[in-house]
This record gives structure tokens, C-alpha cells and sequence, in this order.
């Protein structure tokens, strides 16, 4: 018994070599990628020296500035709205007593996680395409709510989490002092899962920033966003301006979960 508690996978022999090469596979081509996007030659492959002329390019670059601006719009949105129904949901299946059904209910909320994307994609195609005929309808709302209804298991997962992880007893001493379910959900349920909301809406963000095969299917003409645009780019002509974008939500990405680690730190 003593000998299974020592055991620790790390002083097993080959563990750093094994542990380097799986790093070196999940971060050499994204280091690659960033020190190519200062790359001042034309080629990808080929250094030139170092230059930020590609940054400059796709800052300049107008489609890139209104693909860039449209993904924001839809992200955030998607986002809020994926968090609310997220919450909503958590709070729905967490804070009531078994009910006959609970499981079925948290498989169909996670389906959009255990289905391929595609398949998913191609339903909401035939959906939307359905209701743009009947409504003349094509503005961004169908990449919003098509986003939106991906990214709620997302949301869902942290936000479930926190709440089973809270004390009951605080709600409980709410209610003892004749605080309304109204009262108590605002004064003390809502503070305690405000890290696992903020969790759910970054992952949701990031999720539906970054999204291409639902973008792919659903948008109309005229409604790239940044990653369509440069997979659009991709199947043209390969410059560093590529490299520079990604670079760019590389960090994005970065600050994002960085905020989200202070956030959390604070508040527990």
C-alpha cells in the first residue's frame, strides 16, 4: 500500500523524453508560426529577415479590418447569449432535487460536443435556409444564433461545475433569514458563480472567434469572418500576412485566458 501511494508517473523511465517530444509536437509549430509572421520576405518558408511590414499589411488590409470587426460582433453576442441559456440551464439541473429525465436532459445539452461539427453545420444550414426563404431574411442573426446554440454545452460545462462545487449551507442561511429566492440568487448565488459564468462566457468567446465549418455553412455572401477570410487567403495565395493574423489571435486568445486565471485567483 505504501509502494501505490509513492507511485508517481514522472519517475517512470522515458517520462521526460516522452513529455518533451509531446511538447515540442503541441508548440513548435505554433512557434514557427509567430516568428515567420515577422518574416520580411514574400515566402513562408524562407527567412528574409525580421520585419513587422506583414502586421502593418494587415492592419492596413480593409477586408481584414471588417472581417475582424464582424467576428467580434458575432462572438460577443453569441457569447451572451450562450452564457445566459448556459446559466440557465445549470441552475435548472443543479439547485433541484433528482428528477427522472435529468441525465437525458444533460446529454442533449452536451450533444453539440459528442456530434461531429459538420453534422451540426449542415442542420442548421437546412434550418436557416428554410426560414431565409420564408423571411427574406439575411443578416448576421443566423451566424449569431448558429454560434450560440454551438457554444452552450461550452458555457454550460464550467458554469455546471461551479454550482456543484458550491456550499449550499450560505443559500440555505439566506432563506433562514427570510431573504426571497429572488434576493438570495442575487446576493449570494450569483456572486459565488460569477467566476464559473465568466469561464463559460471566455470559452464561448473563444469558440465562436475561431469558428470555420458552422461560419462555413451558415453565412451569406459578404459575411467573412476572420477565419473564413483566411482560409479564403489559404486557397489563394500564401503570404506572411497570414501568419501575421494568426499571430495576432494567438494573443487574443492568450490575454483572454490570462484574464480569466487573474479573475479566478481574486475572487477565490
Amino acid at each position: 500500500m505504501a509502494r501505490a501511494r509513492d507511485f508517481s508517473a514522472s519517475r517512470m523511465p522515458g517520462f521526460a523524453a516522452v513529455a518533451i517530444i509531446a511538447f515540442l509536437l503541441l508548440y513548435a509549430p505554433i512557434f514557427t508560426l509567430v516568428v515567420y509572421s515577422f518574416n520580411d520576405s514574400q515566402s513562408v518558408a524562407v527567412w528574409g529577415g525580421f520585419s513587422l511590414k506583414w502586421y502593418a499589411a494587415a492592419w492596413e488590409n480593409t477586408a481584414v479590418q471588417d472581417a475582424a470587426i464582424r467576428s467580434l460582433i458575432i462572438a460577443s453576442f453569441a457569447s451572451a447569449i450562450a452564457t445566459t441559456v448556459a446559466t440557465m440551464a445549470a441552475l435548472g439541473t443543479t439547485r433541484n432535487e433528482a428528477f427522472r429525465g435529468r441525465t437525458f436532459i444533460y446529454v442533449m445539452i452536451n450533444q453539440p460536443l459528442m456530434a461531429p461539427e459538420i453534422v451540426t453545420a449542415v442542420a442548421l444550414l437546412i434550418l436557416f435556409a428554410a426560414v431565409k426563404t420564408a423571411t427574406g431574411y439575411t443578416g448576421l442573426g443566423y451566424l449569431i444564433l448558429a454560434h450560440a446554440a454551438f457554444c452552450v454545452p461550452f458555457a454550460y460545462l464550467p458554469i455546471r461545475a461551479r454550482l456543484e462545487g458550491m456550499d449550499l449551507s450560505l443559500e440555505m442561511a439566506a432563506a433562514d433569514l427570510y431573504a426571497s429566492r429572488w434576493r438570495a440568487f442575487r446576493r449570494v448565488t450569483l456572486p459565488l458563480m460569477a467566476p464559473g459564468i465568466a469561464a463559460g462566457a471566455m470559452l464561448a468567446f473563444v469558440i465562436s472567434l475561431d469558428d470555420v465549418i458552422i461560419t462555413e455553412f451558415v453565412k451569406s455572401a459578404g459575411q467573412d469572418t476572420l477565419p473564413t477570410y483566411m482560409l479564403g487567403q489559404l486557397r489563394r495565395v500564401v503570404t506572411p500576412e497570414v501568419n501575421a493574423i494568426s499571430t495576432a489571435l494567438l494573443g487574443i486568445t492568450v490575454i483572454l485566458l490570462t484574464a480569466f486565471f487573474l479573475l479566478t485567483r481574486k475572487r477565490d
